[in-house]
């Protein structure tokens, strides 16, 4: 699941914002045909789902349960398309502006959510079949659905960062464990490189992935409660710092700045690079690597920690409903089947992906994979996003930051820039 977030769809966001007509007075409530269904198996139609897993090695277990879907509900039929993920989110609002070639159920990220049910794309959930047990789900992912109070997706799946590395190349460069601090990590990037030739971190090149370094020395990108921009404090410029060091020492190669998230995953799978951060949904492909086919040699540990914290971000993906849907009853039948207990411990049995619902932990398919119970107490602990309409829109400006920073821009002049950038997104923001 890779995070990239298009400029195309950062513009689009903006442009959509003012000129959108969406649906939103349409929908505010569902009819009681479509909430109270005397008997769902007997709804019939053809609905789309756009998926933005990776096809080869997650969208299998999906479609899987589209089969299983469709066993149970003979009469509606499923058209898998998969979108990649840094595409999705500017084909969802161009087709939902001309009200043309949109999906009936788009796997949304948990930041473009709230945006999209601002700009009245999406179908308003409370009080429909669509939303099954709400109380099970994680509190974290259940706020990332809602928008003015009211309910616009379902969790899916969550996620979070940490640090994975090849435990054979730590070992021979002295290492048992991996390092807890971005200092150690230095010192322990460094000693691999120099003992073993092989580099020590493969940096990714994308916002989400720069967040620890933030959120490590106790910075920010906003204060919602302000409604203040922070991105541009001295916090922050430590952390940019310190991901220069990181490069200028030699510690981590350095990155090209585009497909860096393509190289570092093949560098840690061909063992050309001991340690890279990525999250859960990584690791069934981390697995068809050479060095991982004894999956025991992978080592999964907290992002290190800055001096104030560990701070790994919040992530994830929901399940949203089209507000022009042709076909919202058969819509709200498969979001309830994919977002059930039982799929969510499919999804996470097969491929290591965080289930959203409380219950799901306790299935033993989630319970006999030993990376979730690995995964879960970094995700008890990691740093909340914002759930705020904008808040897809901000790692454009933060990968562009990231992207000067690496090319020789300074820290201070970074933050500087991307800090003009936002306020440019929220105008009413000091």
């Amino acid at each position: 699941m890779r995070r990239v977030i298009s400029a195309a769809a950062a513009a689009a966001a903006l442009a959509l914002a003012v000129s959108a007509c969406g649906s939103s007075d349409s929908g505010d409530a569902a009819a009681p045909a479509e909430s109270a269904v005397a008997d769902p198996a007997q709804i019939s139609g053809e609905i789309t789902w756009w998926d933005t897993t990776r096809p080869d090695s997650e969208g299998p277990t999906f479609q899987k349960l589209i089969k299983e879907f469709e066993a149970a509900y003979p009469k509606i039929k499923v058209k898998y398309v998969n979108v990649p993920s840094d595409q999705a989110q500017g084909q969802f609002q161009t087709a939902a502006q001309s009200g043309t070639g949109a999906p009936d159920v788009i796997r949304s990220e948990v930041a473009w959510t709230s945006q999209f049910a601002s700009l009245g794309y999406l179908q308003p959930l409370d009080g429909t079949r669509a939303v099954d047990n709400e109380s099970d789900y994680l509190a974290g992912p259940l706020s990332s659905t809602k928008y003015n109070g009211k309910t616009y997706a379902v969790p899916q799946v969550t996620d979070t960062l940490a640090l994975l590395y090849n435990k054979r190349i730590l070992k021979e460069a002295g290492y048992e464990e991996a390092p807890k601090t971005v200092e150690e990590l230095k010192k322990v990037a460094l000693d691999v490189k120099a003992k073993t030739g092989v580099n020590g971190l493969a940096l990714n090149v994308d916002s989400y992935f720069l967040l620890p370094f933030i959120y490590g020395e106790g910075g920010d990108l906003l204060d919602v409660q302000n409604k203040k921009i922070v991105i541009n404090s001295p916090q922050n410029a430590k952390a940019m710092a310190e991901v220069t060091d990181l490069v200028a020492s030699g510690a981590a190669a350095k990155p090209a700045l585009q497909d860096s998230y393509v190289n570092a995953m093949t560098a840690l799978k061909d063992g050309k690079a001991a340690m890279i951060y990525n999250g859960p949904w990584a690791l069934s492909e981390v697995y068809q690597g050479k060095e991982f086919k004894d999956k025991t040699n992978l080592g999964i540990a907290p992002v290190p920690a800055g001096s104030v914290k560990a701070g790994a971000p919040t992530g994830g993906w929901n399940l949203a409903i089209y507000a022009g849907s042709k076909n919202i009853a058969a819509s709200y039948e498969f979001v309830r089947f994919m977002s059930s207990a039982s799929s969510l411990a499919t999804v996470s049995g097969d491929l290591g992906l965080l289930p959203t619902r409380a219950s799901s932990f306790q299935d033993p398919k989630v319970q006999g994979n030993p990376d979730v119970a690995v995964f879960k107490p970094i995700l008890d602990t990691a740093v909340g996003r914002p759930w705020i309409p904008e808040g897809g829109q901000l790692f454009q400006p933060l990968l562009e930051g990231y992207q000067a920073l690496l090319a020789g821009t300074k820290p201070e002049d970074m933050l500087k820039q991307v800090d003009e950038q936002y306020h440019g997104i929220m105008k009413d923001w000091s």
